[in-house]
């Protein structure tokens, strides 16, 4: 039943997340670089993730802590600013259903490559049919939409 809970505020937080392309083209509209809206709306999210570290005091920052992290994982900043900047920029061309349904078909076909090999330490999840299935249906479900 947990996860039901996780799952739920996932959703939550993925319905949240879709005026997020918007607001940051009104930004990039105002200051004339989509570049400079990422940044802004990346610093924003920053120092609300200080706040919270501040806030909840949990977490190890300290140097020999962060240099034991695998170099390529701090990768994960690049693909959070480039989804960012995408945004900025796919989203008013495509219209934000269109680009959401995009990065969820996006999502999944990364998602089904790591389960299957468990990159990154996932546990591995084997492809199956219903898998793919599912995977395909959102991928019919973008063409669909794409047209629509």
């Amino acid at each position: 039943m947990q996860v039901l809970g996780f799952m739920l505020a996932a959703i939550a937080v993925g319905a949240m997340i879709t005026v997020q392309p918007a607001m940051n083209a009104i930004i990039a509209r105002h200051v004339g670089s989509a570049f400079v809206a990422t940044s802004i709306s990346i610093l924003v999210a920053f120092f609300c993730s200080l706040l919270v570290v501040a806030l909840s005091g949990v977490g190890r920052a300290a140097p020999a802590t962060l240099a034991a992290i695998p170099w390529w994982a701090y990768l994960g900043g690049v693909v959070g600013a480039i989804f960012v900047g995408s945004g900025v920029v796919l989203a008013p061309a495509t219209g934000a259903l269109a680009f959401f349904v995009c990065i969820v078909a996006g999502q999944l076909v990364g998602s089904i490559v790591v389960d299957h090999y468990g990159a990154f330490g996932m546990a591995v999840r084997e492809i199956s049919w219903s898998r793919l299935a599912g995977v395909f249906l959102v991928l019919a479900g973008a063409v669909l939409v794409g047209r629509g």
